[in-house]
Formats: structure tokens, C-alpha cells, sequence
């Protein structure tokens, strides 16, 4: 904030409607997270750092992604490391993350 920015990692997992049940057995079982119906499908989210850091990298790290999947959660897993060391406080490691952020999801050129 002392650029005049702030950044903070958001874990999202969707679903389908009838996985609600799913998708909010995840709360209670990572202890973190809430979740947001939507029309047609819900979304499990988690967005303090220390959640995501300690409880849903963890996951990915024992439990491999495959296929784009796995390159969107590289590029996450790298802007996670940033924000523990701090340098999302430093120009460069926000350009850094801003950078990571376009090159993800439906910016991803395949």
C-alpha cells in the first residue's frame, strides 16, 4: 500500500449447482474458504494468504494439476512466493504480479 496498490491472491474453485454440497464440505474440511452461490453453479473461494499458503498450495503440491490447469497453478504458486517474501511491496515484485495476473486464465496464450 505504500505504492499506492494493494494485491492479494484469491483461490476460486466452481462448480456446478448440484456439487454445493461439495463445495461447502470444503470449508469445514480445510477450515477456510466460504461459499458463494451463483446462477447455476457456486464457488468455493479463499482469499486470506496464510489459507491459501499453508492449506491450498499444500494440496496442489501433493496432488498434481495436469494440462493448463497445472501451468494456471505454476503461475500462482509463483505469485504466492512473492507475497510471502514480501516483494509485492517493492515496485518490481508488484510489476511482477501484474505481469503473472495478465498471463492467467483466459489470457493465457496456450
Amino acid at each position: 500500500s505504500k505504492l499506492g496498490e494493494t494485491v492479494w491472491l484469491r483461490f476460486i474453485l466452481t462448480q456446478h449447482v448440484r456439487d454445493e454440497e461439495f463445495l461447502k464440505s470444503l470449508i469445514s474440511t480445510l477450515n477456510c474458504g466460504r461459499y458463494i452461490p451463483k446462477s447455476g453453479y457456486g464457488e468455493f473461494i479463499v482469499e486470506k494468504f496464510k489459507d491459501i499458503d499453508e492449506k491450498i498450495l499444500p494440496i496442489f503440491e501433493t496432488f498434481k494439476l495436469h494440462g493448463v490447469k497445472s501451468k494456471e497453478y505454476e503461475e500462482f504458486k509463483k505469485a504466492a512466493a512473492i507475497i510471502r517474501n514480501k516483494d509485492h511491496l517493492t515496485r518490481e515484485g508488484l510489476d511482477n504480479i501484474k505481469k503473472i495476473k495478465g498471463q492467467m486464465n483466459k489470457n493465457r496464450k496456450h
